[in-house]
């Protein structure tokens, strides 16, 4: 596969380039439309790779509990040791006097990843959360 850069045009409506301008001119300086479209088919690749079975994934499920919830830190800490090998890390944050931020860092075949990642957002006392997966395969 060659790394040579092939040009090709893309249509679309002015008021949607414009729209696309603004985003270009966020994600900074050093960005211009080619560097932004690439990041774009990318990041579609990979969230498309991530959803095959087999496929080994990494990510990071954030999650947001009420620590006075009945025992939910010990279900939380249950869930984890039961998939020890998948859950590299975690973090934990206090929020305040009553609410909790974790970060779990999981790593594994992307279904084991989503299903660990289910598992724990249903937990009772869990009032929201999000799992952002990536590949841990190269991209261009």
């Amino acid at each position: 596969m060659s790394n040579e850069l092939a040009r090709f045009s893309v249509a679309m409506p002015e008021d949607l380039l414009m729209r696309f301008d603004g985003f270009v001119a966020r994600r900074g300086l050093a960005k211009n439309r080619s560097e932004v479209v690439r990041d774009l088919v990318r990041e579609a690749l990979i969230a498309e790779e991530a959803e095959l079975p087999g496929t080994e994934v990494m990510g990071t499920l954030t999650i947001v509990f009420n620590h006075h919830s009945h025992d939910v830190q010990e279900k939380l800490h249950h869930i984890q040791h039961a998939h020890y090998t998948e859950v590299v890390s975690t973090t934990h944050v206090h929020l305040d006097e009553d609410n909790c931020l974790e970060v779990i860092i999981l790593r594994g075949e992307a279904t084991d990843v989503r299903d660990i990642a289910d598992v724990i957002l249903g937990t009772k006392g869990v009032k929201n959360g999000g799992l952002v997966v990536t590949t841990t395969g190269q991209m261009i």
